[in-house]
C-alpha cells in the first residue's frame, strides 16, 4: 500500500509521471502494487507492455529523455537481465554523454529476494551489479515508511534511479500504522 500511495499521488501530482511494465494495467501487477490506478488514470498513463524487459527500460529512457517521467516495472530482478545492456551503456551514461545537457529522470521499480519461496526465476539477488554502475542511484527500502518516503524522492530525481522492492516488504504494514502524509520524502543519502 505504501508503494501504491507514493505511485498514485505522482501520478495526480504530476501530468508527466506514467507507469509501464508487464500486467501493471489492467491486472495491476503481479504483486497487486498498481491494481486500481490504469482505472484511475487511464492506460496512457498506466501502459501495458509486452514481455521484453529490454523494451520496457528502453521506452522508459527515450520518455524520459523527452520530458516524461516514466516509472517501469520489471517484475522481478532475475527476469532484468536482458535490460541490462539499456542500463549499463544507455540509461547511466545519459548525463555524462550529453556534457550534463540532458538527464534520464525516471524510476526502473523490481522485486528482490526470496520469501515468496519462488525457486529459480523468482528469488534471485542481483543487486550487487547494479551498485557498481556509475549514474543510477539504487534504492533498497527496508520498511514500508521507507519504501514509500525513498520512492516519491525516487520520482523527483532527474537521474535513473533503480528501485529494488524486497517481496517481505508486501506484507508489511505502515510502521506502526502511521501513514506518513502525501508529502512525506526520505532524502538519498
Amino acid at each position: 500500500q505504501a508503494i501504491q500511495d507514493a505511485l498514485r499521488i505522482a501520478l495526480r501530482e504530476d501530468p508527466r509521471v506514467v507507469l509501464l511494465g508487464e500486467d501493471v494495467g489492467l491486472n495491476g501487477g503481479v504483486f497487486r502494487v498498481t491494481e486500481g490506478l490504469q482505472a484511475e488514470f487511464g492506460s496512457d498513463r498506466v501502459a501495458d507492455t509486452p514481455l521484453a524487459e529490454n523494451g520496457i527500460v528502453g521506452g522508459a529512457i527515450g520518455m524520459a529523455i523527452y520530458g516524461m517521467k516514466p516509472i517501469a516495472e520489471i517484475q522481478f530482478i532475475d527476469y532484468i537481465w536482458p535490460a541490462y545492456e539499456q542500463i549499463r551503456n544507455e540509461w547511466s551514461v545519459l548525463r555524462w554523454r550529453s556534457g550534463n545537457t540532458f538527464s534520464c529522470g525516471s524510476v526502473v521499480r523490481t522485486t528482490i529476494g526470496g520469501y515468496i519461496r519462488g525457486a529459480l526465476c523468482h528469488s534471485q539477488s542481483g543487486e550487487v551489479l547494479f551498485t557498481h554502475i556509475p549514474g543510477i542511484r539504487v534504492v533498497y527500502p527496508s520498511n514500508a515508511i521507507d519504501a514509500c518516503g525513498l520512492l516519491r524522492t525516487s520520482i523527483r530525481c532527474d537521474d535513473p534511479v533503480l528501485y529494488l522492492e524486497h517481496k517481505h516488504l508486501y506484507r508489511q504494514t505502515y510502521n506502526k500504522g502511521a501513514y506518513p502524509g502525501p508529502d512525506y520524502m526520505i532524502p538519498f543519502g
